[in-house]
């Protein structure tokens, strides 16, 4: 699978970005597109995942609230809308796949690129 993130930007405490990851040659192990944010000096952490087929969703409890995925199987892309960002949102956002949902980078398969995230107070 290859997955390639855009969207990030800079951004207001309060404000929203939307991210994208577009999804190409999906594969049975690939049941599951994830959202991971790496901050400076801070190990990766799980944002939230979406289930390709199902379309069942996952989040971290830090997110719950503000953040929505959402997957288009037609236009291939899994979609972040990230609402009332906080300046400790501030990050690198990658997507990942995995075969099973995950809530930790252990068991993520493929990474896209990153997209920066930076929110001003």
């Amino acid at each position: 699978v290859q997955l390639q993130a855009s969207g990030g930007g800079l951004v207001q405490t309060g404000g929203s970005l939307r991210l994208s990851c577009a999804v190409s040659g999906l594969t049975t192990s690939d049941n599951v597109i994830n959202w991971f944010r790496q901050a400076q000096g801070k190990e990766r952490e799980f944002v939230a995942g979406v289930r390709w087929r199902e379309g069942t969703k996952t989040y971290a409890d830090s997110v719950k609230g503000r953040f929505t995925i959402s997957r288009d199987a037609a236009r291939m892309t899994v979609n972040l809308q990230m609402n009332s960002l906080k300046p400790g949102d501030t990050a690198n956002y990658y997507c990942a796949s995995s075969a099973q949902v995950i809530t930790t980078a252990v068991g993520a398969g493929s990474w896209g690129q990153g997209t920066q995230v930076i929110v001003s107070s």
